[in-house]
């Protein structure tokens, strides 16, 4: 396709996407989530996590290494054949679209209406956030880089004043004893980190590496996009565990964005939850574009067309339908994420990229026979 063969980026620019995307819901939703299987101890979950997480990236740049000049969907037709290979990827993109974009947008639309604007439709924030986003996917992966690039430096500096202005009131009590839950434990909130905030990556090898300006320096951008996203997440699950208790960090839907509210310095300095707020919408942005361009590419080169954007309209009207339907309410969404979302992604994120370095070093061996 010649639209993503012009289109290159810089390593640094992938380091940060890679970034806020790996935070993307998770800044979020993660603490809850972990505290829920492992109490006080879901910060040594989001660290065994976050390392067995390095792994999972080493695997999808094995991925992407297989031919650095192709796309997942492109390397899908070489590895498994056409046929094969395309139904494969309309499997891939078919999941992503019903259960990626709609997801984020839901989160979106769920925070606001439960912790900012209780009487706005769902629908409106919604539609405002999806065309923001289409927006940015129709202009391309050269600006929403850029974007990116702008925007990182702001994020960074809000969360290193929110981690410095919560730590007086952590204590280290509410962290013991420690692995009182035991080991067994451990194991379903190490799946749930590793479902939310590193499988789902393999969105990223639909720009990883054939849009890198340079593909060699790329893997530590890779890399380093990830560890510093993890470090992240593992500081918000230490700080909500030490500053709020495990109880009201498992009970809470968004235990990051009450930690926010604690923050007091003196008594002109205080309730700033917005940049919790503002940090995670960037990231959700970024997350969400990123989803919807990656399954606009794939459609484009599943059906051999010569551009992605007349897709991005359509895609943007679906997302929106979705959100709305596939989590019919609060309930049915943490059953969801509890017990089915994590062998969704398990199978796309671990599963689907094993076996396709299986096969292509299969192929390889007969095609070395010959």
């Amino acid at each position: 396709m010649k639209t993503l063969n012009r289109v290159k980026i810089s390593p640094y620019q992938l380091m940060v996407i890679v970034l806020l995307f790996t935070i993307g819901t998770s800044l979020l939703v993660i603490p809850s989530s972990l505290a829920y299987f492992a109490k006080q101890d879901g910060w040594i979950a989001a660290a065994v996590g976050g390392m067995t997480g390095l792994l999972i990236v080493w695997l999808f740049i094995a991925v992407g290494n297989l031919d650095p000049r192709l796309t997942l969907v492109q390397l899908n037709d070489k590895v498994f054949g056409k046929w094969i290979g395309k139904l494969i990827s309309l499997l891939l993109v078919s999941s992503l679209i019903v259960a990626a974009p709609p997801a984020v947008l839901y989160y979106l639309s769920d925070f606001m209406v439960t912790q900012i604007i209780p009487a706005t439709p769902i629908q409106s924030i919604n539609i405002v956030y999806a065309v923001i986003a289409v927006i940015g996917v129709r202009l391309g992966i050269e600006v929403m880089a850029r974007s990116a690039e702008i925007l990182f430096p702001w994020v960074l500096l809000l969360f290193i004043v929110m981690v410095f202005c919560i730590l007086p009131q952590t204590k280290l009590e509410y962290a013991q004893p420690v692995l009182e839950t035991g080991v067994k434990q451990l194991w379903p909130a190490i799946l749930t980190f590793l479902s939310i905030a590193i499988f789902p990556s393999i969105t990223l090898l639909m720009i990883y590496p054939p849009s890198l300006n340079r593909p060699k320096a790329a893997q530590k951008a890779f890399y380093t996009g990830y560890v510093l996203g993890c470090l992240m997440m593992i500081l918000i699950v230490v700080l909500c565990i030490l500053a709020l208790g495990p109880d009201l960090t498992e009970r809470s839907l968004y235990p990051s964005y009450i930690l926010a509210r604690k923050i007091s310095v003196g008594k002109f300095f205080q309730r700033i939850e917005a940049i919790m707020a503002f940090m995670w919408f960037i990231s959700l942005y970024f997350r969400l574009t990123i989803f919807l361009y990656a399954i606009a590419i794939g459609i484009a080169q599943i059906f051999n067309l010569r551009d992605y954007r007349p897709l991005v309209i359509p895609l943007g009207l679906l997302t929106i339908a979705l959100s709305t339907i596939i989590y019919p309410n609060t309930i049915y969404a943490t059953e969801w994420d509890t017990y089915t979302y994590i062998p969704y992604t398990f199978s796309i994120g671990f599963v689907y990229p094993l076996l396709l370095l299986g096969a292509a070093s299969i192929r390889k061996m007969v095609g070395n026979a010959k």
